[in-house]
C-alpha cells in the first residue's frame, strides 16, 4: 500500500464524510480526492514526474494537505519546511533537494526568488485557486513507484551547520500508522487533531492515521499552537477524541488553561512524544482522566515511532520519566554498550533499532540499507522488561520537543560579524529548557541578546533561536582539544543569569 490509497478508498466508501479542516475551511473525502486531482495536473503540467521533489513552503492548510497527496500521484515526493523558518534557510532547503516545484505563496516565492525552476501560488485566503479551476480529464496516471519508495523528505537540525533530509519511503510511514491505528482501534467517528507543523513527523500520524480509519483531521493553526486556553478550547469545540503533540504543550495546557478541569467528553486517547515528561504531569494526567488511553512514544525522525508504553500507572514513590516502552510499529530494538556487545537488563547502552519504519537514508547520502539505525539515545532495560530512556550519546538535544544540532546554530552565530568562537549547550528542563549560547568576541565588540537574536532570525527556525547569551574570553576546552560542553553547562549551572532581559518570555 502507498499514502495515496487510504484517501481514495475513503471518498469512494464514505465520500461526503468529513476527512480534513483547517483555517481555510474544510473538505470531504470526495472533495479531498479531487483537489488532489486538480493540483497534481498542475504540477504535471509543470513538469512534475516520478521521483520530483515538490516543496512545500506555507502555513497549514487543507489545501497544502491535498497538495501531498498531489505530489505523491504523481509518484513524486514532498518536502515540508517550517513555514516560519526564514527564507535563507528554506532556500538552501530547496536547492539542497533539487526541487522542480515550489508549493508557496506570492510572497514567499518573492523570497526565495531562482531557488527553484518553478512555483505553484497558494491562493490568498478567501480567494478561489484559479490555478486549479479547472477539471483534469481524469486521475493521472498511476506513477511507476512502490512501497518502498521515497514519499517524503523531513528536514532536521544538521551537526555540520547545514539542514539533512531524513529520507521517508511508503512503507515506513504506513508502518507506523497501521500499528497506530490498531493500537487505538481508529474508526470513521474519531476526530484527530493536529497539533505539530507538517515538517514534523508527529504530523504523520495525525494525517495518516485519519485517512487510514476514514477519519477526520483537525488543523491546529500555527497561530495558536502554543497558546493554551485556545488550544484547550480547540480540543472541545471540535470534539477531539485523539490528541498527539509533545509533552511541553500538554504541560502549558494544564498549568495555564486549566486543562484536567475542560469538559471534554470525547476525548479517549492522549499520545506524546519527543521530550521526556516530567512524572508528576503524567501522574496527575493518568489520576484525573482514568478512561483515557496514554501513551508515551519515542523514536527519532530516521525511524518515526520505534517504541511504546501505555501508561496504565503512576506509582506515587516515582521520580523519573516513565518507560520509552517496548518495541512497536513492527520494528526490533536492542542496546549495545561502548564495546559493542549487547547491553542486558539494568546495564546502560545506545539504542539500536531496525524494521519496517527506519528510513532510506539521508537525502544525498548513503542509502541506509539493511543497516539498523542508531539512535544516538542511551537507554537501560528495567525489571518489567520496558526501555528507559537515560540521555543522549552526543551533542543533540531536545528543546520543547523540537531535536537540535547544536553546530547548525553555533554556525549560524559565527556568521556575525563580532564573534569569534560559539559553542551552545541547554539549561533547565521541560517548558524551562532554554538554548545558552557562548560566544568570544572578534575585537571586544560584545552585541546583546537582541542582536543576536535579530541576526540568527535570517538564518534559523524560531525553535533554534538562543534564550540567553554568555560573552567569554575563550571558550573552555577538554584535553583532545574539543569544547568542553560539560564545563559550560557547569558554568550554567554555577552562574545563573541574572539579567532577566537576557531570557526569554514565558509563554
Amino acid at each position: 500500500m502507498k499514502l495515496t490509497e487510504p484517501v481514495r478508498q475513503a471518498a469512494a466508501r464514505q465520500p461526503d464524510a468529513p476527512a480534513v479542516a483547517g483555517p481555510d475551511g474544510e473538505l470531504t473525502y470526495a472533495e479531498l480526492d479531487r483537489t488532489a486531482d486538480r493540483i497534481a495536473a498542475a504540477l504535471a503540467a509543470r513538469g512534475v514526474r516520478a521521483g520530483a521533489r515538490v516543496v512545500l513552503w506555507a502555513e497549514k492548510s487543507v489545501l497544502v494537505v491535498a497538495a501531498m497527496q498531489a505530489a505523491l500521484r504523481l509518484g513524486a515526493v514532498y518536502v515540508p519546511i517550517d513555514p516560519l523558518s526564514p527564507a535563507d534557510r528554506a532556500a538552501r532547503i530547496v536547492r539542497g533537494c533539487a526541487a522542480s516545484v515550489v508549493i508557496t505563496t506570492k510572497a514567499r516565492s518573492d523570497e526565495l526568488r531562482d531557488a527553484a525552476p518553478a512555483y505553484l501560488l497558494l491562493p490568498t485566503p478567501g480567494a478561489a485557486w484559479s490555478e486549479i479551476e479547472s477539471p483534469p480529464a481524469g486521475p493521472p496516471p498511476e506513477p511507476d513507484t512502490t512501497e518502498d519508495s521515497l514519499a517524503y523528505i523531513l528536514y532536521t537540525s544538521g551537526s555540520t551547520g547545514e539542514p539533512k533530509g531524513v529520507c521517508i519511503s511508503h512503507r515506513n510511514a504506513l508502518a507506523f500508522v497501521d500499528w497506530a491505528v490498531a493500537e487505538l482501534g481508529l474508526g470513521p467517528e474519531d476526530r484527530l487533531s493536529n497539533h505539530a507543523p507538517f515538517h514534523f513527523d508527529l504530523s504523520v500520524l495525525d494525517l495518516y492515521g485519519a485517512f487510514r480509519a476514514g477519519a477526520s483531521v483537525s488543523l491546529i493553526p500555527e497561530t495558536f499552537s502554543y497558546s493554551p486556553a485556545q488550544l484547550v478550547d480547540f480540543v472541545a469545540r471540535e470534539r477531539i477524541s485523539v490528541w498527539y503533540s509533545v509533552p511541553s504543550v500538554l504541560m502549558l495546557m494544564m498549568d495555564d488553561a486549566a486543562l484536567l478541569d475542560a469538559d471534554l467528553p470525547a476525548l479517549r486517547a492522549v499520545l506524546f512524544a519527543g521530550e521526556p515528561f516530567p512524572v508528576h504531569y503524567v501522574r496527575r494526567l493518568r489520576r484525573w482522566w482514568p478512561d483515557v488511553r496514554l501513551f508515551n512514544l519515542y523514536g527519532p525522525t530516521e525511524t518515526n515511532v520505534c517504541t511504546a508504553y501505555e501508561v496504565t500507572d503512576v506509582a506515587p514513590d516515582r521520580i523519573t520519566p516513565v518507560p520509552i516502552g517496548t518495541a512497536a510499529s513492527g520494528d526490533r530494538v536492542w542496546a549495545v554498550r561502548a564495546d559493542g556487545t549487547s547491553a542486558g537488563p539494568g546495564e546502560e547502552g545506545e539504542l539500536l533499532v531496525s524494521g519496517p519504519t527506519v528510513m532510506l537514508g539521508y537525502w544525498g547520502g548513503r542509502p541506509q540499507g539493511e543497516l539498523p539505525y542508531r539512535t544516538g539515545d542511551l537507554v537501560v532495560l528495567d525489571d518489567d522488561g520496558n526501555y528507559q530512556y537515560v540521555g543522549r550519546r552526543d551533542d543533540c538535544v531536545k528543546v520543547r520537543g523540537h531535536r537540535i544540532e547544536p553546530g547548525e546554530i553555533e554556525a549560524a552565530l559565527l556568521r556575525h560579524p563580532a564573534v569569534a568562537a560559539a559553542a551552545v549547550v541547554t539549561a533547565g528542563d521541560g517548558l524551562h529548557r532554554e538554548l545558552v549560547a557562548f560566544l568570544v568576541a572578534v575585537d571586544g565588540d560584545r552585541p546583546g541578546l537582541l542582536e543576536i537574536k535579530r541576526h540568527s532570525a535570517g538564518l534559523l527556525p524560531r525553535s533554534m533561536l538562543v534564550d540567553r547569551v554568555r560573552w567569554l574570553d575563550r571558550l573552555p576546552r577538554s584535553g583532545t582539544g574539543k569544547v568542553d560542553r560539560r564545563r559550560l553547562r557547569q558554568i550554567v549551572a554555577d552562574e545563573p543569569f541574572r539579567n532577566s532581559a537576557e531570557r526569554r518570555p514565558s509563554g
